[in-house]
């Protein structure tokens, strides 16, 4: 029998939709909800940087400010992201622990499946590298972030469909030394979007659905749709105030 997951569909603003994140992960933990599977915008256009980033390093702060684009931490590791509300559909999946393989490299791996199987379905030949990147030809189109509290997983990554590259690499910084690992001199040339890969404009809806058909594939698993609990909502909202927060941005400057 085919398990089935809950699934949620959401545009919200970046400080609204890590709070979400946020709160499903502890939700579940307490047996609150069940397994969830949710896709989401981030709109207006936005910036996450990872749990242990220095914002100084990674963000080009001037540009960000002068382009008046939101910006805020995760509870996630990972690398910082440019979230395009017009070329980028974002996932979480929050489950137990118990449920995946103990380590984290697997985990990534399995739940990882779904973008391959999206990109795929999309005509766009995508494999998985360790630890937590999706590429086409070599160059990432999807990076994924985990955490691992209470006993429960949530693991959230991007799925650049028709990502605005040449502003992403403005307003990102990675290191000259990081780059030079991936055989590349600039962020431009590291990464790719759905759409430049198979030389036609994918759609918003068309990443949507492909995602669903993908984790679904990849999981063995029925999405169920569902809405957002009051519960959820209420919990969201109180913990907005904390992703908005200069103290959380800033906790690495």
């Amino acid at each position: 029998m085919v398990k089935e997951v809950r699934y949620v569909f959401i545009e919200g603003d970046v400080y609204l939709q890590m709070a979400i994140d946020e709160a499903l992960l502890y939700l579940r933990s307490k047996d609150l909800i069940p397994d969830t599977l949710r896709l989401y915008v981030i709109k207006p256009s936005a910036i996450t940087i990872g749990y242990f980033q220095s914002v100084s390093r990674c963000l080009n702060l001037e540009l960000v400010k002068e382009r008046d684009i939101d910006f805020t931490r995760r509870i996630t590791g990972g690398g910082s992201v440019y979230h395009d509300e017009n070329g980028e559909i974002t996932y979480a999946f929050i489950t137990k622990v118990e449920n995946l393989p103990k380590e984290p490299e697997e985990i990534f791996r399995v739940i990882t499946r779904g973008v391959v199987e999206a990109a795929k379905y999309l005509g766009a030949d995508a494999e998985f590298v360790p630890l937590n990147d999706v590429v086409i030809g070599g160059r990432k189109f999807s990076g994924q972030a985990m955490t691992i509290k209470f006993g429960t997983v949530l693991q959230h990554g991007t799925f650049m469909y028709d990502t605005d590259l040449d502003l992403l690499s403005k307003v990102l910084q990675v290191p000259l030394a990081k780059l030079k690992t991936k055989g590349v001199v600039n962020i431009r040339s590291r990464v790719i979007t759905i759409s430049e890969s198979i030389g036609r404009k994918v759609s918003k809806e068309e990443a949507i659905e492909a995602l669903k058909k993908g984790f679904s594939k990849a999981l063995g698993i029925k999405l169920v749709e569902t809405s957002l609990t009051p519960l959820e909502l209420d919990l969201a909202k109180s913990l907005r105030y904390k992703y908005m927060s200069g103290k959380w941005k800033f906790l690495r400057p």
